[in-house]
């Protein structure tokens, strides 16, 4: 892996196990994006009938604090509601999706039993969240991030048996996303950014943990980017 790729991948890891789990789903399944936002995924949802459901008060500006993204358009929702109480029968949807939402909800939990209600005895979640975050589309930004003991704990209570629980990058990776936001922090929050020294040490410090990162045996252990869960419904 080249370096300048190093640390940036989190996304597109994510994406690309999305993408690959979706695929599980049968066709013509009926799924849920919950905490859609502005339909980011629903193009890997073209072989599935697609539902979207956002609180939609998040306007791209937030309080102004923290990171925010500046334009946000959720006129295309086909559901506007607390993502706790949506407003379908049970035994809805044969597929429910929510992908990096955990930690902008008051009560994610609450939010597991409504998946759970919702779901079809057999249908499928597939859900990410970060295991650790900076705040970001604040005032609705309640949690840092999610450990795997939480999946394995309130989903197995809600009646959700995981198929697949699988680490987003490692500690060392984690690390290196983290070493990359410094210039752009420093140049937001202290009107500074490193000089080239400092900048030559960072671009060290991501060789080494590069290097790490190749040797890794299970770091994620004690921290990664996020996990991404595939569950299945047994009630």
């Amino acid at each position: 892996m080249e370096i300048k790729r190093f640390g940036k991948r989190s996304g597109q890891i994510r994406t690309e196990w999305l993408e690959k789990t979706l695929k599980k789903i049968p066709n013509g399944s009926r799924i849920l994006d919950a905490g859609a936002g502005q339909l980011r995924f629903k193009p890997l949802c073209s072989h599935l009938k697609y539902v979207s459901q956002d609180f939609a008060q998040y306007d791209g500006v937030g309080d102004g604090k923290g990171k925010q993204k500046e334009k946000w358009d959720q006129g295309e929702l086909d559901i506007v509601c607390d993502i706790t109480n949506i407003p379908e029968p049970d035994n809805s949807f044969d597929a429910i999706m929510c992908i990096e939402v955990f930690e902008h909800l008051p009560d994610p939990i609450a939010a597991i039993r409504e998946f759970s209600r919702l779901l079809k005895t057999g249908g499928y979640l597939v859900l990410t969240a970060p295991r650790s975050s900076l705040t970001h589309y604040s005032p609705y930004h309640f949690y840092s991030g999610f450990n795997h003991y939480f999946y394995e704990t309130h989903l197995k209570k809600n009646t959700l048996e995981i198929l697949e629980i699988v680490p987003n990058g490692s500690f060392f990776e984690w690390a290196a996303e983290g070493m990359r936001l410094i210039k752009n922090r420093a140049i937001e929050y202290v009107n500074d950014k490193p000089n080239l020294i400092e900048q030559g040490a960072i671009h060290i410090l991501l060789k080494m943990l590069q290097r790490f990162e190749k040797k890794d045996r299970s770091s994620h252990e004690i921290m990664c980017l996020g996990y991404n869960v595939f569950a299945k419904s047994i009630k």
